[in-house]
């Protein structure tokens, strides 16, 4: 049974407890208890649980929530609504609060566009998926972004916030493939290796000879998806025939022939616009987007430079590996080196280059082969001035480059900052792009640290590699096999009482030995916040040293990061061991040069750390956290905050088929840790001393 609508004097009480005014000579309740009070008692609780949401992050917005919130149930849903808040949050997060309250005084338009977009796409919805498909097509590595246009820098793709152009959504979703495939193809293509502003400048309208161009280099990159990726291409013909549109004018046809071949070139459609310029200018595709060159070409030359060192920094480092020293030197880079062109033949008909060293065919690493590719599509080519030093030909070593005052900037477009969301529990949605988080390198002390725990610990050592050894290719012995070493004599006795019975005989009779290999990626992630400063410090370093000494005779995959940072612009995550490096000198000085930072923001790097287990092929993934206490920072990130963010964290690295873990010595954290981790996903130490021998048994339990 329902319950009835509230009153205007309930609903006024609510409102003045949830409404704490700063500045109230005069008392706002009552006109807004008026207001909600025709409506049912569900609307009224909805609005009111959101008031109180609202006001727990300014009161003034929760204000301006509740002026409108009575025209908002007459425009929409509930779920509409709750939308329509989401967007005016994240607003207020990222600009403040009077471009919020635009949010919400247009509260009818955003109505009206989320009916239309009852059947759409979302960008939010269907990022994921796009992210995986980008990744699936060639080329270099694109970001997706939110954007009020369609268009492509050649370093992002920009997308709509939603897409209703058709009734289905699966349809609208195609759509938003589509658009991902044509940006792609510009950047793929070599849309903008020519500079196209200087070179429709002379036109006397160049923004129609930019839209006659556009047109044109669409039928050019058509053919080469049509060529490449057919499967693709036909879908986004079906989306073209089926809102009617044609690829280009019959006017057009005997012209563009020369564009419908695998060798037409960007210049090839520049020869066009000229002939075309004075006819007829042909509607837009719905998944063309616009042309942005002046976009494009700053974005081409921050990174033609960026890569060009970075080619020859990886030149030179490949040249250390093969010499197995440090004698190589930038002027024997041209050399040795040489760089092959072939004929078209890889996706797209480009050229493809191929590496010999001192003669010899070399495989480059991927990184090296990505950053070769990157840089033939911006160029179309590899010059051979990438391979010469430059200036004075002195080189750096990578990851030597070190900032002047070796401090953070607080800029979200320093190079190497990541965006993450932060789940609000009280709103029930994530902050956008909420917290900056950085990957910085532990800084290696020379210290006689590991010397000293190896010594220390030597008889502890010793056990548990015999312990971890016996995990090593372990001998399981599979009962109940068609053919085996062995009878299985339980299976050969159910087999004769079956067949005094009456019963068929099975033939599953035999024992095998079975060697269980490995297949497990670990991150072991260790608080470095300044709570640990001393004795902890010390045990969580001694435990890193004595499992990797163990690890390395077990052979799982593993990495380690010290995490810290202070407020959400400021996350960081410090590289002790990546899962691709050897147990090496390097890293043992990193493990001694673990200090003690600032604070406990653990979402974000719990999110980060998921990012990073998608590039590991594992059958068991695990995420072991060191930590001596509860998520905390000093700008609002404690309590039942940080708890459920962390919590949220924690949930997402689950469903992407990671298993979280935490050892902690903190004795309250039980009225915590089951919230967060689950009741057995956790372990309380209540001697810090007991460290290094509870996380190898813990370590060993996990990866049975």
């Amino acid at each position: 049974m329902n319950n009835p609508p509230l009153s205007v004097v309930e609903i006024e009480a609510k409102l003045d407890e949830l409404l704490i005014w700063a500045l109230s000579s005069h008392r706002p309740a009552r006109p807004l208890a008026e207001a909600l009070a025709p409506f049912t008692r569900a609307e009224q609780e909805f609005v009111l649980r959101w008031t109180d949401a609202i006001a727990k992050t300014n009161a003034e917005m929760a204000f301006q929530f509740t002026t409108q919130a009575p025209l908002a149930l007459r425009c929409m849903e509930l779920a509409g609504i709750e939308q329509w808040v989401v967007r005016a949050m994240d607003v207020y997060d990222r600009m403040g609060m009077y471009p919020a309250y635009a949010v919400f005084r247009d509260v009818e338009d955003f109505g009206r566009r989320y009916r239309e977009q009852q059947d759409g796409a979302s960008f939010e919805d269907s990022a994921h998926v796009l992210e995986l498909f980008v990744r699936g097509l060639s080329g270099r590595s694109l970001k997706l972004e939110c954007a009020d246009d369609v268009y492509t820098d050649t370093a992002s793709l920009f997308l709509p916030a939603t897409i209703s152009r058709f009734p289905d959504r699966n349809q609208n979703f195609g759509l938003y493939k589509a658009m991902v495939a044509h940006q792609w193809a510009q950047t793929r293509y070599g849309t903008f290796r020519t500079a196209l502003g200087a070179a429709l400048a002379n036109y006397p309208d160049p923004e129609r000879a930019l839209r006659i161009f556009h047109a044109l280099e669409t039928v050019r990159l058509d053919f080469r998806l049509a060529q490449d990726l057919a499967g693709l291409h036909r879908q986004m013909a079906a989306l073209r025939a089926a809102l009617g549109e044609v690829l280009f004018p019959p006017s057009w046809e005997s012209r563009v022939t020369r564009l419908l071949t695998a060798d037409a070139t960007v210049e090839d459609t520049l020869s066009l616009v000229a002939e075309l310029y004075d006819g007829e200018l042909p509607a837009p595709l719905s998944y063309q987007g616009t042309l942005h060159p002046e976009r494009a070409a700053a974005a081409i030359a921050g990174r033609i430079e960026r890569e060009k060192h970075e080619l020859r920094q990886a030149l030179l480092k490949l040249l250390h590996e093969h010499d197995g020293s440090d004698a190589a030197t930038p002027e024997s880079i041209p050399e040795r080196f040489h760089l092959e062109r072939s004929e078209p033949g890889m996706l797209g008909g480009e050229f493809s280059i191929s590496i010999t060293l001192d003669g010899k065919p070399l495989a480059p690493p991927d990184e090296v082969r990505s950053l070769m590719d990157s840089i033939f599509q911006d160029l179309g080519d590899i010059p051979d001035e990438y391979l010469t030093a430059a200036g004075d030909g002195k080189y750096c070593r990578q990851g030597d480059e070190k900032k002047e005052d070796g401090g953070w900037k607080a800029s979200y477009e320093d190079e190497g900052a990541l965006l993450y969301n932060e789940w609000d529990y009280r709103r029930r949605h994530y902050r956008k792009n909420w917290c900056v988080l950085r990957e910085l390198d532990v800084h290696p002390v020379d210290e006689p640290f590991v010397a000293r725990t190896r010594r220390k610990y030597a008889g502890l050592i010793h056990s548990l590699r015999k312990g971890f050894e016996a995990l090593r290719g372990e001998d399981k012995l599979l009962k109940r096999q068609s053919d085996g070493d062995n009878v299985d004599f339980d299976a050969l006795v159910e087999a004769w009482a079956d067949k005094h019975t009456g019963r068929e005989l099975s033939e599953r009779l035999f024992t095998q030995h079975h060697k269980s290999e490995r297949n497990i990626a670990v991150v072991f992630m260790i608080d470095m916040s300044g709570s640990t400063k001393g004795w902890i410090n010390d045990a969580e370093r001694e435990t890193l040293v004595m499992l990797c000494e163990a690890l390395e005779v077990l052979g799982d995959r593993y990495a380690i990061y010290g995490f810290s940072g202070m407020t959400r612009k400021r996350c960081e995550l410090y590289r002790v061991k990546r899962f691709d490096e050897a147990y090496s000198e390097e890293v043992r000085r990193r493990i001694t040069g673990m200090q003690p930072q600032d604070y406990t923001r653990m979402g974000v790097v719990i999110r980060h750390v998921t990012r990073l287990f998608e590039c590991i092929e594992a059958r068991t993934k695990l995420l072991i956290t060191l930590s001596d206490g509860k998520p905390d920072d000093y700008d609002g990130y404690r309590g039942e905050y940080g708890i459920e963010d962390t919590r949220q964290a924690l949930l997402e690295a689950k469903h992407a088929g990671i298993h979280p873990f935490c050892v902690t010595i903190d004795t309250e954290a039980r009225d915590y840790l089951p919230h967060m981790y689950g009741h057995v996903n956790y372990v309380l130490l209540d001697d810090v001393r007991k460290l290094p021998v509870k996380i190898s048994d813990i370590y060993r339990r996990l990866t049975l």
